[in-house]
């Protein structure tokens, strides 16, 4: 769980249904995205959290309904790893010491969201934390089981010494030097299997490691067994682990073929046989130590995934048959930019990435930039014909902070795509150091480009298919905003919107669409086609616009088709922040006949109450409902009862990212109306779904 792109299961114990939701519509203003539960007896808080998967209790503390002392009492017997924060109304001493004292690990205030807002994130991710923890001690166990498994049955000649002294050995180690068991040789130092002849050499090399150096990864030597004949043997080295303890993993392999044949088998191991470079699985383990230095506090690493821009076209232009030596052009020319500190790798068709060590963040961009210069403007050689490419590079400076494979990775993929979104050539790196200059530095191109798609139509739309369980006549659709690329490539929503919606290019962006979305409607009306089109809308767009209703109505009017062809939708839990303004919106809607929809239905306390409030048409079912659908009872349970409502109030139910067959089987019986998903149809530029 992430506080920022995954939902928060929360139970929130607090007397009044209305301080509940506006303390949830806080949190959600702070960008988490939250279930709640509001239990209203001693009972219901029982049964939840004896039934429900739970990341954090707020209950008020001086709540009459469900007392503070008694909530933590029950998550206390629950047994479970749930973090328990006291709600305030006002900050005083007496309370906090008491509600410290009762078992809260925090408190919040109402009525401060900044300080709210910040504390049950840090909760919620200490409690993800501790949980993926518990989760690789369990996978760390089973791994070190399964790998003495594998050591005790391996026929490599393989042994564990801590400070020079044998620890472990395998069969085939004993075996090698002629010992009948392990007793023959614990805390024997490793000096004793090396002959006379190296073991100054070998000598010095246990001194270095003694120092914390780090060791060689293969040395030739002459290795001497228990009957005093020596012979040639390859060691290889290993940090390792054993009983939790440090200590070194060494492999002995008795030379067998000569060492130039030997050297060059190796090679073929870590190397890409077209380019040269590191191969994927040689590099990925290099990374991998890489961030297991940064993580023990060794600085000054970095990471950069490189590509050449428009790699698509350039292979249409210059034929298939030519790829392999682009690419062998395209990494000997980035050899010439890098040296000893530096080691390049093909991760995959045409993405390269780079490892810098001993790279601070200037040394980094400027490593980054001589790359770039090496392609711009310059001719690549490839075959018979001469061509000039830019490049496109992504980076991340490693740290403690950030030393995890998966968070490295994906910073610099996103460095990379944002790069490439932006046009190409360019660099975009990470520094947690100078992440302020280059994150206002990549916002401004952003807002430049966006400003110039709005401008010159540099947006499109795409379709997916909203199926009708009941047959229902006509087709629909829903819109979903794509940016166009410098090379025609489609560049996805999660790329820029998020930065759009932050720099206030939100409403533009909206009304963009919904004037895209009129057009298209009456484009396919003169054509004979009754399309439906579902489009999203902000509640932050009505709020910033209240003329923004009227001018719906009369681009619908002007296009000459019914407002029913309409349906904007809503973000449910965003709409108790803007209730007003929402409420005077769909009420000059309504009256031209287009319909309203709440999607993301059911992440609210009472989401049905809102329809009171709010004469939505459509419910869209939230996908934390979808995910998972036929192996979970508790949600079919839940979206039975929303179909169901929603028939009761006269509203249509629809049910999108539906992703299997188990899923649509289990809908049918449900009783929803419409359906919606890839495992139908992906969205996508053309609208031709058989509706019939």
């Amino acid at each position: 769980m992430s506080t920022n792109d995954a939902v928060l299961r929360l139970i929130l114990v607090d007397d009044r249904l209305e301080d509940a939701e506006q303390f949830t519509s806080m949190l959600r203003n702070g960008g988490m995205a939250v279930r709640p539960q509001r239990p209203e007896s001693l009972e219901a808080l029982r049964e939840l959290l004896a039934t429900q998967a739970v990341d954090m209790l707020v209950a008020a503390h001086a709540g009459r309904l469900i007392p503070f002392a008694s909530a933590v009492a029950e998550v206390e017997a629950s047994g479970k790893d749930v973090p328990v924060l006291a709600l305030l109304d006002s900050l005083s001493e007496a309370a906090v010491v008491e509600a410290l004292k009762a078992g809260a690990r925090d408190v919040v205030l109402r009525h401060q969201p900044a300080q709210a807002q910040a504390i049950v994130r840090i909760e919620a991710e200490g409690v993800r934390t501790r949980r993926e923890v518990r989760v690789l001690e369990a996978q760390l166990r089973e791994t070190e089981r399964r790998c003495d498994a594998l050591i005790a049955s391996s026929r490599d000649p393989i042994a564990y010494i801590h400070e020079g002294m044998h620890i472990r050995a395998n069969e085939a180690y004993l075996e090698m030097f002629g010992y009948e068991s392990f007793e023959d040789i614990e805390g024997l130092s490793v000096l004793d299997l090396i002959a006379p002849s190296h073991a100054d050499e070998f000598k010095q090399l246990l001194k270095r490691l003694s120092k914390g150096e780090a060791p060689p990864k293969q040395l030739e030597i002459r290795a001497m067994g228990a009957d005093g004949n020596d012979f040639d043997a390859l060691m290889e080295f290993a940090a390792a682990s054993y009983e939790g303890e440090p200590c070194l993993q060494i492999v002995f392999r008795p030379q067998m073929v000569d060492a130039a044949i030997a050297a060059e088998l190796e090679q073929l191991k870590v190397r890409d046989p077209l380019t040269g470079l590191a191969n994927r699985a040689h590099f990925m383990g290099e990374l991998e130590q890489a961030v297991a230095a940064a993580a023990g506090g060794r600085h000054h690493q970095s990471l950069l995934l490189v590509e050449p821009d428009n790699y698509d076209a350039m292979v249409s232009s210059i034929g298939l048959a030519q790829a392999d030596e682009l690419l062998k052009a395209f990494a000997a020319r980035m050899g010439e930019c890098l040296d000893e500190r530096t080691l390049a790798g093909r991760l995959s068709d045409h993405r390269f990435a780079v490892i810098c060590r001993l790279h601070d963040h200037k040394a980094t961009q400027e490593r980054a930039e001589r790359l770039l210069a090496a392609f711009r403007g310059r001719i690549l050689e490839v075959g018979d014909r001469s061509l000039t490419l830019t490049v496109s590079i992504g980076g991340v400076q490693i740290g403690e902070r950030n030393a995890q494979i998966g968070q490295v990775l994906s910073r610099a993929e996103a460095n990379l795509q944002s790069a490439m979104g932006v046009g190409g050539d360019r660099v975009e790196i990470y520094d947690p150091a100078a992440r302020d200059r280059a994150e206002e530095e990549r916002i401004q191109a952003w807002v430049q480009r966006l400003r110039e798609a709005l401008a010159s139509d540099g947006f499109t739309l795409h379709y997916q298919p909203i199926i009708s369980l009941n047959g229902e006549p006509g087709e629909t659709y829903e819109a979903y905003l794509r940016l166009k690329g410098n090379a025609g490539e489609i560049v996805s929503p999660a790329t820029f919107l998020p930065l759009a919606i932050e720099q206030g290019l939100g409403p533009e962006i909206d009304r963009w669409v919904i004037h895209r979305a009129i057009a298209v409607i009456a484009e396919r009306h003169a054509a004979g086609k009754a399309t439906t089109l579902y489009v999203k809308l902000t509640p932050e767009t009505i709020a910033a616009n209240d003329r923004l209703g009227a001018e719906i109505v009369e681009a619908i009017r002007r296009a000459g088709v019914p407002g029913e062809r309409l349906v904007l939708e809503l973000h449910e839990p965003s709409v108790f922040t803007h209730l007003k303004a929402i409420q005077g919106f769909a009420q000059t809607l309504h009256a031209a006949g287009v319909r309203l929809a709440l999607e993301h239905f059911g992440t609210g306390l009472n989401s049905f109450q809102l329809l009171q409030h709010v004469d939505a048409d459509i419910i869209k079912v939230d996908r934390s409902y979808i995910t998972d659908l036929a192996k979970n009872p508790d949600n079919q349970a839940k979206v039975r009862e929303f179909a169901e409502k929603a028939r009761e109030l006269g509203k249509t139910c629809v049910v999108h990212y539906v992703q299997d067959a188990a899923s649509m089987t289990i809908l049918f019986g449900i009783g929803v109306d419409y359906v919606e998903g890839d495992f139908l149809a992906a969205a996508g530029p053309a609208m031709n779904y058989d509706f019939g």
